[in-house]
């Protein structure tokens, strides 16, 4: 799933049924293109990508490196995109045969395994809510005290399922309601004001005539500094806020709700790999868009920003919904990338549940076999992975090993303290590898626009980035020795830093957070690459 939306700054106050807007971390004023900067140089805790161009790659041979996004989609008309996005050489463009008869006809710039002629999956359900659904139909007239066996633990879990999942639509309604009863209180207030956008000083000026007054005020006035305007705070937080947990409920934990005859597949078959369409983009390409312009934004028109590759082709193999991603398309993703090219796969998505993991793990041996190296994001409930399940993930279900060629990637902030670990990333001393920035990153997002999000979701490409500018300039080295290279050259954090356990802040050390107990540096990599 991905989800942009930042849920860390909405917290329930017991009581007031209101909600908390807090602003630290999750909106840092950072220098531009500070993901790329260097510590020393810059004062910001980037990965020394400007650094490294500067004094090692200048007048090097390199090759473009076909770099694949499985996402929601990627806008390839982009201004800062357009240049790298991957033209597929063997396929005539819309001429509606399979020219390269890899089964996918006019697949000019990747595929869309969530679409058909009938159009494109924009909304789905949680993995949770699938799963429910599924064993509703088998335990609905079901006496659980004469089950045994397997069939006691299906029922056990599924038990579980559904309690997580009341849980979930519980929340989600409170939430809702409590965001429309700020909302309606704000509405009251700007009313009194006579004014949709007040300055902060009209703020400070005005007197509450009751408490919800004195909270739309308060709230307000802690804010404004890290928005231009109340109209851009009302517009992410408070609108933000309605419409996301509208989305849950109306579709993520609605179980009257499937898109699935959207695509049109036999659904049950795992091991059907043509379906889809050739629409890259979607319905909604911002969060494919923006990790596309991490990783490759072209660096030298002046335009935009710039991205940690020089000399990358992006490929788009559109995949995840609004909702959670469903694991046969996943599976048939990284399918498609690997069997078209692709040396570097970025994987901006996770989830808590998973409905047939075989069938990814499957796929990525499929992708190892062929040198691809896979970059994974660890994910944003400030969940250790180590406890709490993130897939997909390089642990392969059947027991076979796991994955080599997999890096996964928490989210680092640009300051070297105690807030270095982004509050909402994920961790995890042996499942997590490497930490990367990831809070307040500038990067493209549709109509030639540009935007700074947060999440893993960022910190992925960063690495990918990476890793595809090492095999850009030792395009010798095999994936497994990439990721040695990146995993090796990190910069270690040898202070505590912060993690948030419920409600109670502790300090712990860095390395158990990560295999490395480091932040990525593209610097010391290439510097490590020279000497493989």
């Amino acid at each position: 799933m991905i989800n942009n939306f930042p849920l860390k700054k909405l917290v329930l106050v017991a009581g007031l049924c209101l909600p908390v807007f807090t602003y630290a971390q999750e909106a840092p004023k950072t220098k531009p293109n500070w993901q790329n900067l260097d510590l020393k140089t810059d004062s910001v805790f980037g990965i020394s990508t400007e650094k490294a161009y500067n004094e090692l790659l200048k007048g090097k041979k390199h090759v473009t490196v076909l770099v694949a996004v499985i996402d929601g989609g990627i806008d390839v008309e982009h201004e800062d995109l357009k240049k790298v996005i991957w033209n597929n050489p063997k396929e005539t463009a819309a001429n509606k045969k399979d020219d390269d008869k890899n089964g996918y006809a006019d697949d000019v710039h990747g595929w869309d395994f969530i679409g058909s002629a009938k159009g494109d999956v924009h909304y789905d359900n949680l993995e949770l809510t699938r799963l429910v659904r599924i064993n509703n139909t088998r335990f609905a007239n079901v006496d659980s005290t004469k089950l045994t066996g397997k069939d006691l633990a299906d029922f056990k879990a599924y038990s579980a399922m559904k309690a997580d999942m009341d849980k979930q639509v519980a929340k989600a309604q409170q939430t809702y309601t409590v965001i429309n009863k700020f909302n309606t209180l704000l509405d009251g207030v700007l009313a009194k004001l006579g004014n949709q956008n007040p300055s902060l000083d009209d703020i400070t000026k005005f007197e509450p005539k009751d408490n919800g007054e004195a909270y739309v005020k308060r709230v307000l006035v802690s804010a404004l500094p890290s928005f231009k305007n109340v109209a851009e705070f009302r517009e992410k937080e408070v609108n933000g806020g309605l419409t996301h947990f509208k989305e849950q409920l109306d579709y993520h934990l609605n179980l009257n709700f499937n898109s699935r005859d959207t695509v049109g597949d036999n659904y049950n078959n795992a091991n059907e790999r043509f379906y889809g369409n050739n629409d890259v983009t979607g319905p909604d390409a911002d969060h494919g868009t923006h990790v596309a312009g991490i990783i490759g934004a072209i660096r030298d028109n002046n335009l935009g920003v710039m991205g940690v590759a020089n000399d990358v082709a992006i490929m788009s193999v559109r995949t995840v919904p609004t909702g959670d991603e469903r694991d046969k398309d996943v599976a048939n993703a990284i399918r498609y990338a690997a069997a078209n090219g692709a040396k570097v796969i970025n994987m901006s998505f996770g989830k808590s549940y998973s409905y047939n993991k075989k069938a990814v793990d499957d796929a990525v041996k499929f992708a190892l076999n062929k040198d691809v190296l896979l970059v994974h994001a660890a994910g944003n409930d400030n969940n250790n992975t180590e406890v709490e399940l993130n897939v997909p993930n390089r642990i392969y279900e059947d027991k076979s090993g796991v994955a080599g060629a997999w890096i996964e990637v928490g989210a680092s902030g640009p300051k070297d303290d105690e807030t270095l670990k982004a509050s909402f990333s994920n961790y995890g001393k042996t499942s997590v590898d490497v930490f990367a920035p990831g809070v307040a990153i500038n990067s493209t997002t549709p109509k030639s626009a540009y935007a700074e999000h947060d999440g893993t979701s960022m910190a992925a490409p960063v690495v990918t980035g990476l890793a595809a500018l090492i095999r850009s300039y030792y395009p010798k080295l095999t994936a497994v020795q990439v990721k040695e290279i990146i995993m090796k050259s990190v910069v270690k954090i040898s202070h505590n830093v912060e993690i948030k356990d419920g409600e109670t802040k502790k300090e712990v050390p860095f390395t158990d957070l990560c295999v490395t107990g480091g932040v990525v540096n593209a610097y010391n990599a290439l510097q490590l690459a020279a000497t493989y």
